[in-house]
């Protein structure tokens, strides 16, 4: 197993990361495409791997939907979303027909698709991989793990909103990183206030602090707030760079911080 992980497609990816939640709908593709958008600002080299096999959203957040995979001799040549070619995406998106295919599969079938996703994707020399999954901790969360652990010592960031219904469920995945062994590089609270496009002021529609309150009971980093910001969700509708285009912008400083923040935290060793 080790042999093959050092021969194979992920051989020179140096840090994987997870995004997971165990809620639906709290934003993890949101978090996984602004993520790898901060990270390739500070100079990294970013791959994203969208394991959601029936939500598939990062190619639209990124505008790549309709681009077509291709084959090299090392397998499938990911999507590359700019010219640079320093953020590239495999997603199953590319895959259907039609972007309102549905993905009608048992498990055995998606968990072989997310193993092939692990082997046979080119990704060649990545800082980051960020894998961001479907709501949950079954079949293929289970897979995803399983087939990531000989490559390289995974991280996890858990994204919760902060009402109290997602912060039980998001407790629930804390506990599934720790059965399978994945190391909790922070909690993220994503749609922490909605910041008002014109004066700025941040409003609490929900209740707030639930992703720090989590964070500090399971003794791991809270990475920070991610507010409801009118301009992150009009440039994930368009697929525009968030990041590059809106740096006055509420959500920034909160995702450049998260970012930045894993690139500490990856810094830091692990436990064995």
């Amino acid at each position: 197993m080790e042999a093959a992980a050092e021969s194979g497609n992920l051989a020179s990816v140096r840090h994987i990361i997870l995004v997971l939640s165990g809620k639906g709908g709290v934003g993890k593709s949101t978090i996984s495409a602004e993520l790898a958008l901060a990270l390739r600002q500070t100079g990294k080299k970013v791959g994203i791997l969208d394991v959601d096999l029936c939500g598939p959203s990062v190619p639209r957040m990124l505008r790549a939907q309709g681009c077509a995979v291709h084959q090299c001799d090392s397998g499938w040549v990911p999507v590359f979303v700019d010219q640079e070619q320093s953020i590239a995406l495999m997603s199953v998106g590319f895959l259907l027909e039609t972007p309102d295919e549905a993905v009608v599969w048992r498990g055995p079938k998606k968990n072989a698709l997310i193993k092939q996703f692990v082997s046979d994707v080119a990704w060649g020399e990545l800082d980051f991989l960020v894998v961001d999954t479907p709501p949950g901790t079954s079949d293929e969360h289970l897979s995803t793990v399983e087939a990531l652990r000989p490559y390289r010592p995974l991280g996890a960031i858990l994204v919760t909103t902060p009402q109290a219904v997602s912060v039980g469920d998001v407790r629930r995945e804390l506990t599934f990183c720790r059965k399978t062994g994945l190391r909790v590089l922070g909690v993220v609270e994503n749609m922490s206030g909605f910041a008002c496009p014109h004066c700025a002021e941040c409003t609490n529609v929900f209740s707030t602090g639930g992703g720090e309150e989590l964070a500090k009971h399971a003794g791991v980093p809270f990475l920070g707030s991610v507010p409801l910001d009118p301009q992150l969700a009009r440039s994930l509708e368009e697929g525009r760079d968030f990041i590059l285009e809106f740096p006055k912008s509420p959500a920034f400083p909160a995702l450049a911080s998260i970012a930045q923040k894993i690139l500490d935290g990856v810094q830091k060793p692990g436990p064995d």
